[in-house]
């Protein structure tokens, strides 16, 4: 009798904290563990591990491709490594060229691309976006002193080994959707989709997201599963047991008075701008192309060709290069750990780990139609609005 009390206070117990957990705005909880019946152990026998990625980052099976972030990813910079185009890759995957990627994050690959094979630099007959080598700048630099273009990475001599395991099934996340609602879906445990898909601890996921689900022995789910909300009823409202009384339009609807506004006197002076901002222009022109996350993440300052180019403030020559159209690129480091990025530039002053100061010349605007300097505030990878840093 005693064993039973307490069998059936733990029950109480645990149906009282489910309730209150099942309140909070998002929580989806996960029953599966607790009682009989709910067990996933079989659900992880035989599960794999994911494939490793070829040197591209890229995971290829009969039926699609997907990709391995890197530290510090972008789509942007997944595109100008496979040598595909950046905003179709991004639309396909939900999120924004430039966001910076979850380490081992999946992102699916709208087309097949081709296995590691063929001479390095190939062209793709696309424009050069030098917003996207701007940001792939740090990463692609050449570790000599001596800038060198910029080309597609030189493929791998050696062909990853084939995919033995069952191919895992491509998910593609829908609204309202979670981790725990997707692994109850397959019967596959949270973990295991957290591991092969790069989440985090709170398992977040968004919104057209591709997902790899795992799975054992070469078979899929065998467990039928319904959408959320199909086959169940929706309870009537207690509210609606009964019509509402009607209004009577006699009865006045209560009124209150519109307080009147406070005197607060004649508005203070706008402050001076200060003087002292962050950086300075590295060039004086007209602004004809403004910062627009995403789509341009710097701004365009148009200037005559051969106008000389100087530091936005002290720093270290992080990476000097070129883009494939000739045009060098500089990258500064600076002490509080912010980037600035130069670009549509010839005749380099400086060179790689070279110390710079304040207003140092590092190279000459090039000759184009227009002519203009690129300019680039980065926080990390991530581009910030020069505007915010400058006079």
């Amino acid at each position: 009798m005693m064993a039973n009390r307490q069998k059936l206070r733990r029950v109480l117990m645990t149906g009282a904290a489910l309730t209150a957990l099942g309140a909070c705005d998002g929580f989806d909880f996960d029953m599966r563990d607790m009682g009989n019946g709910f067990d996933t152990s079989r659900a992880v026998q035989d599960l794999p591990n994911r494939p490793r990625p070829d040197e591209r980052g890229v995971i290829s099976y009969p039926n699609y491709q997907v990709v391995v972030a890197r530290r510090d990813d972008t789509i942007r910079g997944i595109a100008i490594r496979l040598g595909i185009d950046a905003n179709e890759l991004a639309d396909y995957n939900g999120i924004e060229p430039d966001v910076i990627l979850r380490r081992d994050e999946i992102i699916a690959l709208p087309g097949r691309v081709a296995e590691p094979a063929g001479a390095a630099g190939a062209g793709t007959g696309q424009p050069l976006d030098v917003t996207a080598v701007a940001t792939s700048a740090l990463d692609r630099a050449d570790t000599n002193v001596t800038a060198t273009p910029l080309a597609p990475a030189t493929p791998a001599t050696a062909t990853p080994a084939a995919q033995t395991a069952a191919e895992p099934i491509r998910h593609q996340v829908k609204r309202g959707e979670t981790a725990f609602s997707i692994s109850r879906l397959y019967n596959v445990p949270v973990s295991n989709i957290a591991q092969w898909n790069g989440l985090n601890s709170e398992f977040t996921i968004r919104e057209g997201q591709f997902l790899l689900i795992p799975r054992g022995n070469g078979t899929a789910p065998t467990q039928a599963v319904t959408a959320p909300g199909v086959g169940t009823v929706t309870p009537l409202p207690p509210s609606a047991a009964a019509p509402l009384p009607s209004d009577d339009p006699a009865i006045p609807l209560p009124t209150s008075a519109t307080p009147a506004a406070p005197d607060l006197g004649t508005p203070a002076p706008a402050p001076a701008a200060a003087s002292n901002a962050r950086f300075s222009y590295p060039v004086r022109g007209d602004i004809i192309r403004a910062y627009a996350a995403g789509r341009n993440d710097g701004i365009d300052i148009g200037v005559p060709a051969g106008t000389e180019v100087k530091a936005a403030d002290g720093g270290s020559v992080a990476a000097v290069t070129n883009d494939t159209s000739g045009g060098s690129i500089v990258v500064i480091k600076h002490s509080d750990g912010l980037l600035t990025v130069y670009t549509q530039m010839e005749g380099l002053t400086v060179s790689k780990n070279d110390s710079v100061s304040r207003g140092q010349v590092l190279g000459k605007v090039r000759n184009a139609d227009p002519s203009y300097l690129h300019f680039e505030v980065r926080r990390g990878l991530q581009s910030v609005d020069p505007a915010d840093f400058l006079p």
